[in-house]
């Protein structure tokens, strides 16, 4: 005797819930923190990077009395403007890729009129350590070594200037107008 058709749609329907059930269960975390599929399959996750960097030695250009147009040529335009709070700017930085823990770092500015009042900031790094942070290459460069007076005196001289090759420097070149008719 052949099963009813709703019999069927019921036994499919359960068998779709076991079948969808399970693969939660497929997923495990790596060492990394990253999920994969059965231990064998990593999916790629997009790199996002958001907002301005701002380091030790950016921060330290900025001191209580600047105006606001000097802030914004050393930090950049703010990522957080707020109409109704005009006198304060968010710096915010995230970045978020493969093999590198997420990071997220607020600076926020506040201001008195068009001088700079206060600061409020994280722990910034250096640009130094903040470069180590993000690099996900295995480093096989080895550390500088110190050298000593004569090993400096055997090193090769560089060449004299007038050997050199002469680069073209600045943005002295003539371009042809945009637009026809136009000087």
């Amino acid at each position: 005797m052949l099963p009813s058709s709703s019999a069927r749609l019921l036994g499919l329907a359960a068998l779709a819930v076991a079948t969808l059930s399970g693969c939660s269960s497929t997923r495990t975390a790596s060492s990394e923190g990253a999920e994969t599929l059965f231990g064998l399959i990593k999916p790629y996750r997009i790199e996002i990077v958001q907002g301005n960097v701002v380091t030790q030695e950016v921060m330290a250009q900025i001191q209580p009395g600047l105006g606001k147009a000097q802030v914004r040529e050393i930090l950049g335009t703010p990522l957080l403007t707020d109409v109704f709070h005009a006198d304060r700017w968010d710096y915010v930085f995230t970045i978020a890729r493969q093999g590198v823990p997420a990071q997220q770092r607020r600076v926020t500015l506040f201001f008195a009129g068009d001088k700079l009042d206060r600061i409020e900031a994280d722990k910034l790094p250096t640009e130094r350590e903040f470069v180590a942070a993000i690099d996900t290459k295995p480093s096989d460069r080895k550390p500088p070594v110190n050298l000593t007076a004569e090993q400096i005196a055997a090193l090769p001289v560089p060449p004299k200037q007038e050997n050199r090759i002469k680069v073209p420097q600045g943005p002295n070149r003539d371009y042809p107008p945009l637009e026809a008719g136009r000087p």
